[in-house]
């Protein structure tokens, strides 16, 4: 019967969908929450702009003429000599002399910030960390880095992370939880026991014993935290799957011949997504916050990288910058209260009272 729904065109944020009636409803039911709606907005615009962070800010040029042809150093190295220099390193585009040759035959096209996150200013007024500025509207931190450069960069990497976590952890924990569920008896008897005994082990401080055993990257800080938070939507999805693999319907699906996999992951399984789906801006949630309380105790992404916990622990350890620790903390309160706001319209959008009123 699903296969056989009449599908209608719908358009929501400029992109064109086919949907059922019920969808539609819950699309219009999650655009009736203000609040959650404009939040997404503003979540996916900032989240669109940071992906083009290298254009925004970068101590490379994006577009260079010289001599007649054009220069892309924003993707691509070139030599000093390219720009009739004397050197057969890379070129720095912030020397004046590079500048000046390039400026003599052509013209540079810079980004609106010109420094990337690990670029060390070194014509600060002052030591650093230096004060917010026209050069610098956020300020430099201690070790004279541009903090809004870094803050962009940090919130493409910290949002990249909590979504490429939040997906992973999802389907393992979807498909834990449908075959505990659907088996039942002792495959779930066994697994509560093992998720129960899991669960309890303090994972803060198995996160910080492992990374201070490995070296951290980005992958393995991933496959670490992926070992547990997987568990978060297993309940739900199980708890579903308990209440349905009864029903007339499955019954009668068993019946026919319909195979275990096929009922589960085709019948069952659109029953338990409406549940799960509004946990999954929640879970993106604490991923990205796991990942900050990481960065800030010095044992999340490598040293250097973007990170906003990085910023909060510099706003910690130097008071005399007020400006650190206020932009760490705006940023990730409004990460973080962009995303609880698309998780309450979420949550009223698969509200079955207002999906079938």
């Amino acid at each position: 019967m699903r296969s056989m729904a009449r599908r209608i065109p719908y358009r929501f944020l400029g992109v064109r969908l086919r949907l059922t009636p019920l969808g539609i409803r819950r699309l219009e039911n999650f655009r009736a929450n203000r609040r959650g709606y404009w939040s997404l907005v503003i979540f996916l615009w900032l989240f669109g702009i940071s992906l083009f962070a290298e254009f925004l800010a970068n101590d490379r040029p994006i577009c260079i003429r010289y001599d007649g042809r054009f220069y892309f150093p924003v993707f691509f190295t070139y030599p000093e000599t390219t720009f009739g220099g004397d050197f057969p390193t890379e070129a720095d585009y912030r020397d004046p002399f590079v500048r000046a040759a390039i400026e003599e035959k052509g013209w540079i096209l810079w980004p609106p910030i010109p420094y990337r996150y690990d670029t060390v200013i070194r014509d600060l007024p002052g030591p650093a960390p230096s004060p917010p500025s026209w050069q610098n509207p956020l300020g430099t931190d201690d070790q004279a880095r541009d903090v809004l450069a870094r803050v962009i960069y940090g919130f493409r990497i910290s949002v990249l992370f909590g979504l490429v976590l939040t997906l992973a952890s999802s389907i393992i924990g979807i498909a834990a939880g449908a075959i505990q569920g659907y088996a039942g008896g002792w495959v779930d008897l066994l697994f509560q026991r093992f998720i129960e005994i899991w669960s309890g082990l303090p994972v803060l401080y198995l996160l910080i014993i492992l990374a201070s055993i490995f070296t951290p990257s980005f992958w393995l800080l991933l496959t670490i935290m992926l070992l547990f938070s997987w568990m978060s939507l297993v309940g739900v999805v199980r708890a579903e799957f308990l209440r349905v693999r009864n029903f007339e319907f499955v019954r009668a699906a068993r019946a026919l011949g319909v195979s275990n996999l096929v009922i589960m992951f085709r019948h069952i399984l659109p029953n338990a997504m409406v549940s799960a789906l509004t946990f999954l801006p929640f879970i993106l949630n604490g991923s990205i916050t796991t990942l900050t309380s990481l960065d800030f105790l010095g044992f999340g992404l490598p040293p250097g990288s973007p990170s906003l916990g990085e910023l909060l622990a510099q706003g910690k350890n130097n008071l005399h910058a007020p400006w650190l620790g206020i932009t760490g903390f705006v940023v990730l309160a409004t990460i973080l209260s962009l995303l609880v706001f698309v998780g309450e319209a979420v949550r009223d959008a698969m509200d079955p009272r207002k999906t079938f009123r």
